[in-house]
């Protein structure tokens, strides 16, 4: 008899993706053997250079190279990393019958004007939207926007690019600002195209479940405690369980829920952000076709549970268990607040003691270059903490935070 091998599972990612190692390691706790499919053939990571190598913007030659790799070893289960690879695994998994949400629903799940004319056309509650076109007048197309509005990229993640205006001389200097942040976009009209809509006075949360045949399953609501109200709109603490009442997180996942069935959302996680306004309205702000964003993922984590291990499930048919933590957890994303070369951090070992307080990981290295929002895309580190209450945990995460002082040098460039 020939020796059985693992399963495989192919995972669509960009090849520097900080998701990689996550789903290697929940690949292999669950016996699967793990392909990358990236565009990173020179890339110094073995798992990335030994893959296959595809041209995400090439969907056909993609299909055709991973069909014959497909004879050589049949995947059980494909996944995208990331916003941008959803769409091409959702076509690729369509071409092997495994698996899959259709790749128009997937594509709406990471087109914000897509999406927000896919919900608007169903009556689900989304902002007031239009888009701008950044090649023509902008005097032209301001007549009649709701003021306050926020500007944001078709298809960036992480809050990039995205500002708020209160008037129309603000409203031009965003579109302006926008455009360099916009050159550096996937396709042509997300470079040139920009999507405005009211903005809704509220608070926000972020919700964290998974499709199986259609039917959506909340795995937790994340409170996001500190207001985002702009002009830019870092993520900063995400705390769980919701203090918000059980008649609002039904309505939360019902609304969502909604959402994924205009969308032709079947199977997957999902990862969706919304806000709560003062009549508890909700409204949809992003429904992503994907696990949640960062290290964030790890509040979730325990024994015999990962958010990738959740996901790697679902693309493979497996049975699925969500067992969270019995403690309140929560996370502060660290902001970049000031541009410059990173020349140390202050306070560690102090926030690193405070109460409740796990772990304070700092991911950008001494001498690299800071760059905050909207023209950035990361943050300095992540501050984990966990407590009897949801409260007690805000509060840790706060008190170890002023602890923390981020010594930065400016730079000074030649014109």
């Amino acid at each position: 008899m020939p020796p059985q091998t693992n399963k495989r599972l192919l995972l669509i990612s960009h090849h520097n993706s900080y998701r990689i190692a996550p789903y290697i390691k929940a690949a292999l706790n669950l016996c699967l053997d793990v392909t990358i499919a990236s565009e990173g053939k020179h890339s110094l990571v073995s798992e990335v250079a030994n893959g296959i190598h595809i041209d995400f913007s090439n969907v056909d030659s993609s299909i055709d190279k991973i069909l014959i790799e497909n004879k050589t070893q049949p995947f059980s289960g494909i996944l995208g990393s990331d916003d941008q690879t959803v769409q091409l695994a959702a076509y690729i998994a369509e071409a092997l019958n495994l698996p899959h949400n259709p790749p128009t629903a997937a594509l709406c799940s990471h087109r914000k004007d897509l999406a927000r004319a896919q919900l608007a056309l169903y009556d689900c509650p989304v902002p007031l939207h239009c888009l701008i076109d950044l090649s023509l007048p902008l005097t032209r197309q301001i007549k009649g926007l709701p003021w306050p509005c926020v500007l944001k990229p078709l298809n960036m993640s992480a809050s990039r690019g995205v500002i708020r205006a209160n008037n129309e001389d603000e409203f031009i200097t965003a579109c302006e600002r926008l455009r360099p942040i916009l050159a550096t976009a996937e396709g042509a009209f997300e470079q040139q195209h920009v999507l405005v809509e009211d903005y809704i006075d509220g608070i926000e949360i972020a919700y964290e479940g998974f499709l199986q045949n259609g039917e959506l399953n909340t795995i937790t609501i994340f409170d996001k405690p500190d207001p985002l109200v702009g002009p830019y709109f870092a993520e900063t603490i995400y705390v769980t369980p919701s203090t918000l009442s059980e008649e609002i997180q039904t309505s939360i996942k019902s609304v969502i829920q909604k959402a994924c069935s205009v969308y032709g959302l079947r199977t997957g996680a999902v990862h969706a952000e919304c806000r709560i306004d003062n009549k508890n309205t909700i409204w949809i702000l992003e429904i992503a076709s994907r696990t949640i964003g960062g290290d964030c993922g790890r509040l979730l984590d325990n024994e015999n549970f990962s958010v990738e291990e959740l996901a790697i499930s679902l693309a493979i048919d497996k049975a699925i268990e969500t067992n969270l933590p019995e403690k309140a957890r929560g996370v502060m994303m660290i902001p970049i607040k000031e541009p410059g070369l990173l020349k140390r951090v202050e306070g560690l070992l102090l926030a690193r003691k405070t109460m409740n307080i796990d772990k304070v990981d700092i991911m950008i290295r001494e001498g690299h270059e800071l760059t905050p929002l909207p023209e950035g895309n990361q943050y300095l580190g992540y501050i984990f903490a966990s407590g009897e209450s949801s409260e007690s945990v805000t509060a840790s995460i706060r008190e170890a935070y002023e602890h923390l002082t981020f010594v930065v040098a400016p730079i000074f460039k030649i014109k």
